[in-house]
């Protein structure tokens, strides 16, 4: 009986190792790279249109995007469909206006085609924005027949009236009102709102989804995001498309965007549809391909992060399965280190490393040499920041240009940026004063008065760190826009916390017009989770990256019903 369960304990034993052999860190990178290849054969095939990542999964296929994007899973999932305000990527549908359309990539592990991010939540995201821009359209031209009415039976008699609908040939007549709102009316007709769906989304799933759209694009209206943008610059509604490994494109025969009669979104599934790792090899190494591997990053990186994978993508490939995990934990503690020395978010993580390598003493000693310079561009949104001295030569992680964004909040006076944005801008005269809620602070450069440090941390790690810092960051905020001034608000991402900030903020002290006035109306209204969501639906129209958790606005809200 023993030998038995002996026997049975070393196969399950036997088919753990296997997996975790199967789910290396090695086979997840080099599936990764096999599958950007893909993506950037797709990219080929329209090369004006910008490329765009679904956050986290679609951010480690392809070392360049031109921008990111955050649609759920979970807001597609069978029975669970949503439209979620707080999500509106807006920033998504302007670019596709400008550019005439845009390329998503995401990925899944789940054995599927493409993940409900793509098959469910994008379309009905886009679906929603076509009947909101309809809908918008269609008040304005309600509003100008109205008003032309109007003006119709204020002339003095019929002839002028009649001669108003008059169609002028000439260039130096008025236009024709009424022509022009028959052509406007046509085209409002020829708008398409339905529900683009896959094929493999059965009828009754559909169904289910068509009967919910009408009550989101209220939702949408209801938030008081300003669609007018889109409807004046968006020439022809959002359709997606969908692309995976399976799809056959004839290269000669690749349609010319103008060619479509709409502003195509086109969403890349970057993996195969497999549902078990397959055995490949090259000249040099055997590994096995993992279907959507980038998927659950915590799981597998080991804090590596996307543009660490594509600084160092031809070593980590080319060193094969053996030193991998090793040439990681050595990234990962350079640029910490690196980090450290600049004060910087550098969490401490442990490496299975019984001493440092010669690497990451050359790059100690190099470190200290290498100085930032920030330059400020002359539209005064981003900093482009430079190093002197050998660049990257050690594997030093350079930040990305996304995290040196700063996002005005309207005409409140309020931006969001992050922490290092905060730093090297401080001086520079953007803003007159900053509120630091990143657990590492600075030192300013204007003075201790222009300058609070709120070490906030998530809720994750504690549930009322940040509602107890609420009081202290509004009163700081009152003092400073009360004289006019200006007010960075930043944290160590720019995403969360300084996003939560900035809304306990306008709740406290703005109206709902967006007005400074000291608290007024906050006194005097009971505030409910609408209009919470409300104000951060505002935010979000501005800071396209915000991603306040849960938990956070959780705190935000029970501090302003106790206010």
């Amino acid at each position: 009986m023993d030998g038995a369960e002996d026997n049975s304990l070393n196969i399950y034993k036997i088919c753990r190792k296997i997996k975790r052999t199967d789910q290396s860190l090695y086979n997840a990178l080099r599936s990764i790279y096999q599958d950007s290849l893909f993506v950037s054969e797709i990219r080929r095939l329209w090369p004006e249109l910008p490329l765009m990542a679904n956050l986290r999964c679609g951010l480690w296929y392809s070392q360049q995007f031109d921008d990111t994007c955050y649609f759920k899973s979970t807001d597609g999932h069978t029975g669970n469909w949503s439209f979620n305000p707080i999500r509106l990527n807006i920033h998504v549908a302007t670019i596709a206006a400008e550019k005439g359309g845009c390329i998503i990539v995401d990925a899944t592990r789940k054995g599927k085609r493409f993940p409900d991010s793509m098959s469910k939540t994008i379309p009905i995201w886009i679906c929603v924005l076509n009947r909101a821009i309809q809908d918008f359209r269609r008040a304005n031209l309600t509003k100008c027949s109205e008003a032309l009415q109007s003006t119709c039976s204020e002339m003095s008699n019929v002839q002028d009236c009649q001669h108003q609908r008059m169609n002028y040939a000439d260039g130096n007549a008025e236009p024709n009102l009424y022509q022009h709102r028959k052509a406007f009316v046509n085209k409002l007709d020829d708008w398409d709102c339905s529900l683009h769906l896959p094929l493999w989304v059965s009828d009754s799933e559909k169904a289910n989804i068509e009967s919910r759209i009408e009550g989101w694009t209220k939702i949408l209206e209801a938030t008081g995001t300003d669609l007018m943008f889109l409807a004046k610059s968006l020439r022809r509604p959002l359709r997606p498309l969908w692309i995976s490994q399976k799809t056959v494109i004839w290269l000669n025969e690749v349609p010319d965007l103008d060619s479509w009669d709409f502003t195509p979104v086109i969403l890349v599934s970057a993996s195969s549809s497999m549902e078990n790792t397959k055995r490949m090899s090259d000249d040099e190494y055997s590994w096995r391909y993992i279907p959507g591997a980038a998927d659950d990053e915590e799981s597998w990186a080991r804090v590596l992060s996307p543009s660490l994978f594509w600084k160092h993508s031809f070593d980590l490939i080319s060193g094969g399965p053996e030193a991998c995990n090793k040439m990681v934990a050595d990234i990962v503690e350079r640029d910490r280190v690196y980090r450290a020395q600049r004060g910087q978010e550098a969490l401490q993580i442990k490496l299975k490393l019984k001493k440092i390598t010669t690497d990451v003493i050359n790059h100690l000693e190099e470190g200290f040499n290498a100085e930032f310079q920030s330059v400020v561009n002359t539209e005064g949104r981003f900093f482009s920041v430079e190093r002197t001295g050998k660049p990257d030569q050690h594997g030093i992680q350079q930040l990305p240009q996304g995290q040196f964004n700063l996002y005005w909040i309207g005409t409140t006076r309020l931006a969001i940026s992050t922490s290092e944005y905060a730093r090297l801008g401080d001086g520079s005269g953007q803003f007159d004063s900053i509120l630091n809620c990143d657990t590492t602070s600075f030192l300013p450069r204007n003075g201790e008065d222009t300058f609070i440090h709120l070490p906030i941390l998530g809720s994750k790690f504690d549930r009322f760190d940040l509602q107890n810092n609420l009081p202290s960051a509004v009163e700081f905020a009152r003092k400073k826009l009360e004289r006019g001034q200006t007010l960075l608000v930043c944290c160590s991402n720019g995403e969360d916390i300084s996003v939560c900030i900035c809304l306990a903020i306008l709740m406290s002290l703005f109206d709902v017009k967006g007005t400074f006035d000291n608290g007024r109306s906050f006194g005097s209204t009971a505030v409910s989770k609408w209009d919470v969501r409300r104000q951060l639906v505002y935010i979000c129209n501005f800071a396209t990256n915000a991603r306040p958790s849960r938990g956070n606005l959780r705190q935000v809200f029970n501090f302003l019903i106790r206010e």
